[in-house]
C-alpha cells in the first residue's frame, strides 16, 4: 500500500512556492512603479538620490500631518 502512494504522490501535481518580494507579480501600477523606482535606485549606484527624496517627502508630510492635528486640537 505504501508503496502505491509514493507512486501517487511522486506523479500528483505539486504545488509551486508563490513568489514573494520584488519577484512577485504586482497587479497594482503604483505598486509596480514603486518597485521599478527602487529596482533602478538598486543599480544606480552609491547616489541614494532616490532615497533622500522620499526621506525628504516623508518627513515634510509627518510635519504638516502633525500640524494639522496640533490645529485641530485647539
Amino acid at each position: 500500500m505504501n508503496f502505491i502512494n509514493s507512486i501517487i504522490k511522486q506523479f500528483s501535481i505539486k504545488n509551486l512556492p508563490k513568489p514573494v518580494g520584488r519577484w512577485r507579480i504586482e497587479n497594482c501600477n503604483m505598486q509596480m512603479n514603486k518597485k521599478i523606482d527602487l529596482s533602478n535606485e538598486d543599480h544606480c549606484g552609491p547616489c541614494g538620490q532616490y532615497a533622500l527624496e522620499i526621506t525628504n517627502n516623508t518627513n515634510t508630510n509627518k510635519k504638516k500631518n502633525i500640524n494639522m492635528d496640533l490645529e485641530k486640537q485647539k
